[in-house]
């Protein structure tokens, strides 16, 4: 048996998950401050301790950014002189969290071409001055980017070990060749919002291992990432940053499971916002280039996600209009149903006869048609939005706030499948172990496809994915035309099951 936990802002859902594939048992749990105390409720809510795995998503690092808290000060250390002077690090970030993380700013020599010719030689003594001025200011963590790091990362990796020798282990070091894609400054800027989450991640995945033992579970604990896979402790304590989309991931992994559709739209509606992703072959559509996470633009692997402000809190006009303000944790105190002063989209729905929640008799006098249709409305547009092809697109609802919505107009295949209000649970449970190759690449096509596929399955395996299980669940193809030599950008994607005997061994 499984356990699939989502953390979010609001509430902590958990799902077991049975050998043969069946959700056994079901809770939600308010979320605490403290992480443990919340996640440990919703554990002995499930009451099973034999299991062979639990699976997490948390929405703790993507708030921390959106928040501008619990962030440490990084030190950025760019590779690209004489080039590359003209753009520093952090040029683009909002001033209130540039305050909070920038520690210090280093240009040196390194980095390489697109074919991976260097741009310069790696100078070991101003690394060695880089290091004492770090050493100097106190700072805890470092972020190392190059110039086309995907191409060629040795200048990232030697930096690495020269400003290790001389920093020691205590200080924590980020790549961007291993965190993100090309494009120099999204991938930079994703490398340092990694290093400063990574002693939140120390005592966030520490917070979570307390909780398994309050809850007497000896099993082995991952984290769910943006793409829908999984990742171990170890490798979620040294990214972060790859949690950031893992909520709206995993209840479109969940939809998917649930429904048993692997090409829909997923309508994930919460208590605040309505999130409307694409699903195609199981796994949630990427976004293609640049995301804009905390006012921060990054190019790390992310779905693509349209958010709109409508959920169960969502306040109602008096028009009829519904959100984006909603009173979120607050609904069971505010909303009417629950003898609160004020309506809200909940009040809408129990008083359409969508839901039974709280005392129906207290919104008997309200008309909720014509605010519900408005929510369909904006609801159905959402996902019209989001498609690509005019073909006909079945939807599937979920979230707790999926009541809202019986029908979509124009969309004829509208579901809500069973245990739909934990469907981001039953995502985290069921997730995948993943290996993702994005590469520049010169050479004939069928040679280099090739070797791209078989890197892809050969890091999915030593990511936890059993041998012979991995299949390739995408492929893309972009070639360079303004590059000589054939140069063409390979992105593949390959996907296996936990192989929970390796992550024991």
């Amino acid at each position: 048996m499984r356990i699939g936990i989502d953390v979010g802002g609001t509430n902590t859902d958990a799902a077991l998950i049975g050998d043969g594939g069946d959700v056994l048992a079901t809770v939600k749990s308010p979320t605490t401050e403290d992480v443990t105390s919340g996640v440990a409720a919703a554990l002995a809510g499930l009451g099973a301790t034999r299991v062979s795995a639990v699976m997490i998503g948390t929405t703790h690092f993507v708030n921390a950014l959106v928040e501008a808290a619990r962030l440490e000060p990084v030190a950025a250390v760019r590779l690209g002189l004489p080039a590359t002077a003209a753009l520093p690090p952090m040029v683009d970030w909002p001033q209130r969290l540039r305050k909070v993380v920038e520690g210090a700013v280093h240009l040196c020599h390194g980095g390489h071409e697109y074919d991976g010719t260097p741009i310069a030689d790696l100078d070991p003594g101003e690394l060695r001055q880089v290091a004492a001025d770090i050493r100097r200011k106190g700072l805890r963590t470092v972020a190392i980017s190059s110039v086309f790091s995907p191409v060629s990362d040795s200048s990232e990796r030697r930096a690495a070990d020269i400003l290790a020798a001389e920093l020691g282990p205590e200080v924590h070091i980020s790549l961007s060749s291993e965190i993100g894609r090309v494009g120099m400054l999204a991938r930079e800027n994703a490398t340092i919002v990694n290093a400063a989450l990574r002693p939140l991640a120390e005592r966030t995945v520490a917070a979570f291992g307390q909780a398994l033992e309050v809850a007497g579970i000896d099993a082995p604990l991952f984290l769910s990432q943006n793409d829908g896979t999984l990742m171990d402790v170890s490798r979620a304590l040294r990214y972060p940053v790859a949690t950031f989309a893992s909520g709206p991931t995993n209840s479109m992994r969940g939809a998917a499971y649930l429904s048993g559709l692997t090409d829909c739209a997923v309508v994930d509606i919460g208590g605040t916002t309505t999130d409307v992703g694409i699903l195609v072959g199981g796994f949630p559509r990427e976004a293609s280039g640049e995301a804009m996470v905390g006012e921060v633009r990054t190019n790390f692997r992310i779905p693509d996600v349209l958010s709109i402000g409508i959920g169960g809190g969502s306040l109602v006009a008096d028009d009829g209009s519904v959100g984006p303000r909603s009173v979120g944790y607050r609904l069971p105190e505010e909303a009417l149903v629950f003898g609160g002063g004020t309506l809200t989209a909940t009040d809408l729905a129990v008083a359409a006869g969508y839901a039974a929640i709280g005392d129906p008799a207290l919104v008997a006098g309200v008309d909720p048609s014509r605010s519900l249709k408005l929510i369909a409305d904006r609801v159905a547009d959402a996902v019209d939005r989001m498609r690509t092809t005019p073909d006909p697109l079945p939807v599937v609802l979920v979230g707790g706030g999926s009541v809202l919505v019986s029908d979509l107009p124009g969309f004829d295949d509208v579901r809500r499948p069973d245990h739909f209000a934990v469907a981001n649970a039953v995502g985290a449970a069921i997730a995948q172990v993943g290996g993702e190759v994005d590469k520049v690449y010169s050479g004939p096509r069928e040679t280099v496809l090739r070797e791209a596929k078989t890197e892809a399955v050969t890091r999915a395996e030593r990511a936890g994915a059993r041998a012979g299980s991995v299949r390739i669940a995408e492929v893309e193809e972009v070639p360079l035309a303004y590059l000589p030599g054939d140069a063409t950008r390979i992105r593949v994607k390959a996907v296996g099951d936990l192989d929970l005997e390796k992550i024991n061994a």
